[in-house]
């Protein structure tokens, strides 16, 4: 009698061919997936605004309506902000002479009295000069003809990366309109005896998300705020674009008070030079925005939400930085807060099964004796 039907042995090669074959085409496909994977993640964070929204007129009015107003407050925000950075980098443009200066006067005589080094003096105009040189001598009328082709070619990149980029925005739009039907469909999909657990599994994922992103953006707000107006109040002229940028940076944990603090020091000694007193302020602003940060902000915003605690914190951050660099870092805690969650479940099932109980073991026993 003949058996019928595939090998086991080449059914399991011919199902490892097929998974390696679909996702060696998702890598070619990646610049196309890329928008699409965007645009979920945009539609996921907007869905719980549309949805409150929703509650008072039709889903399609509510997506345009919350489109409107985020293009509004972006406008306004701009039109607010951009005024002012522009002034602070006009102090920063205009600091640069003092600073070379501070580095000839300075810098340079401390250090070739404690050290044999002997630095050359900088000049702003040797320096213009010399690089002027340098691109007569580098770089010829061919190179110009190169430069230019390379130019047009960066432009036509930037010009599809823009494409891509209005594209994310369009796509959310659809992504939300069909928003429940489509995880309606999703969900049906799941095996029925495992129905129950995985939309469990899914809600407790996305209540660590939802309160992550909520309380990580108000703690981005108000520790850029509070940065801002503690470097205004000591009086560093480049404070508020330090502040704001070290908020910004703060999504990261402990790089918007690392980047912040070495900027608004190296601003501080141009400015007010060795003042101790100002320094000694600069640093005390920064560590009272972290205290707050670690003792006040995180706690009421993000509370335990996320389950880590900071030795997590830390390690998610550096694993991120060093499997995926400095994208990684963004996505080390959503994503640590989505493991958590899946670790949780996997134990309790651990804690629940025969195996922890020792069921199967005094079975075993029983059977032997």
């Amino acid at each position: 009698m003949y058996r019928t039907g595939i090998d086991p042995f080449f059914r399991r090669l011919l199902i490892l061919s097929a998974v390696g074959l679909f996702l060696y085409t998702l890598f070619l496909m990646k610049s196309v997936i890329a928008p699409f994977v965007a645009s979920f993640i945009l539609a996921y964070f907007l869905n719980p605004l549309v949805s409150i929204v929703g509650r008072f007129m039709p889903r399609i009015l509510a997506i345009s309506l919350v489109y409107v107003s985020g293009g509004v407050i972006a406008v306004a925000f701009f039109v607010w902000l951009v005024p002012l950075l522009w002034a602070q980098l006009e102090l920063l443009w205009q600091s640069l002479p003092a600073a070379v200066l501070w580095y000839n006067d300075v810098v340079r005589p401390w250090i070739s009295m404690h050290t044999n080094a002997d630095l050359l003096p900088l000049d702003v105009n040797v320096l213009s000069n010399a690089a002027l040189e340098f691109f007569q001598k580098n770089y010829q009328f061919a190179d110009a003809q190169s430069f230019i082709r390379q130019a047009l070619s960066s432009g036509m990149t930037f010009a599809n990366s823009f494409g891509l980029l209005v594209m994310i925005p369009i796509l959310a739009f659809y992504f939300l309109l069909g928003w429940d039907q489509r995880l309606a469909t999703w969900q049906s999909a799941i095996p029925k005896p495992y129905t129950k657990k995985v939309v469990e599994i899914t809600k407790d994922c996305h209540e660590a998300l939802m309160s992550f992103a909520k309380g990580q953006l108000l703690v981005m707000v108000l520790l850029g705020t509070i940065y801002a107006v503690q470097l205004e109040l000591i009086g560093l002229k480049l404070g508020l674009i330090i502040g704001i940028s070290a908020g910004i940076a703060s999504f990261v944990p402990y790089l918007g008070f690392g980047v912040g603090i070495i900027a608004a020091l190296i601003a501080g000694v141009f400015q007010f030079g060795f003042d101790w007193l100002q320094l000694g302020l600069i640093v005390g602003a920064f560590m009272v925005g972290q205290a707050l940060e670690g003792y006040v902000l995180q706690p009421l915003l993000l509370g335990n939400k996320i389950g880590l605690s900071p030795l997590w914190v830390i390690f998610s951050v550096l694993a991120g930085a060093a499997v995926f660099g400095f994208v990684g870092m963004l996505i080390a805690l959503p994503v640590s807060a989505v493991l958590n969650v899946l670790f949780y479940h996997a134990y309790q099932a651990y804690l629940d099964s025969d195996w922890y109980k020792g069921r199967r073991q005094y079975q075993l026993f029983r059977r032997d004796e």
